[in-house]
C-alpha cells in the first residue's frame, strides 16, 4: 500500500461488501454514482466509494464514517474496518478508503446536498444531492465503473479476503 502523505487533502471512504454466490469472487461491492448535472450522463469511471475530505484534527477513520453516513443515509455497518491504503487520483487528490463488511437497501439510499451555480453564468443557485443513486456490483463490473485510480481498493479487498479465508 501506498504510504500517506501530507502534501495535498485527504479523503476517506469506506468501500462496503458483501458476501453473494452469484459471481466467481463471491462479494459484491457498493458503489455511489456522483450527483449533479456535470455527473448525470457519465458512468464508466465516474462510479466511487463513498468518501468525503478529512476535516483537520480528524482521524481517517471518523472522516470515512462520517461521510459514508452523509452520502448514504446509513451509518457504517458495526463490523471490524480494514484499511486499504491510499490512491491518488489524476486530479491529484488522495484517497484512502476503509473495507467493511455489511448490507445496505439502496433503494433506501438518501444523499446530502450541495448548492452550485446551475445553469452555468445564470445566476441562479440550485441543490443536488451529493449521490444520486447506489448500486451493489461484482468486483469485474466495479472495476469498469469506479474512478480508475480507486480500482486498487477493489484489488486490495479481494486479496485481502483471499488471504483471510
Amino acid at each position: 500500500m501506498t504510504p500517506r502523505s501530507s502534501s495535498t487533502p485527504l479523503s476517506a471512504g469506506i468501500l462496503l461488501f458483501r458476501h453473494a454466490d452469484t459471481n466467481p469472487d463471491g462479494v459484491e461491492i457498493l458503489l455511489v454514482h456522483p450527483g449533479g448535472p456535470i455527473w448525470a450522463r457519465k458512468d464508466e469511471g465516474a462510479w466511487s466509494v463513498p468518501k468525503g475530505l478529512v476535516d483537520p484534527g480528524e482521524s481517517e477513520w471518523d472522516a470515512a464514517r462520517r461521510e459514508f453516513a452523509e452520502e448514504v443515509g446509513s451509518p457504517v455497518p458495526d463490523a471490524p474496518h480494514t484499511d486499504l491504503g491510499e490512491v491518488r487520483l489524476k486530479s491529484g487528490k488522495r484517497v484512502v478508503a476503509f473495507a467493511v463488511e455489511g448490507d445496505l437497501d439502496v433503494s433506501e439510499v438518501v444523499s446530502n446536498t450541495f448548492e452550485m451555480e446551475w445553469p452555468p453564468r445564470s445566476g441562479r443557485t440550485r441543490s443536488f444531492p451529493e449521490v444520486d443513486r447506489a448500486e451493489w456490483f461484482d468486483p469485474e463490473t466495479a472495476r469498469t465503473k469506479l474512478n480508475p485510480a480507486q480500482v486498487a481498493f477493489v484489488d486490495r479487498l479481494l486479496e485481502g479476503l483471499r488471504h483471510a479465508s
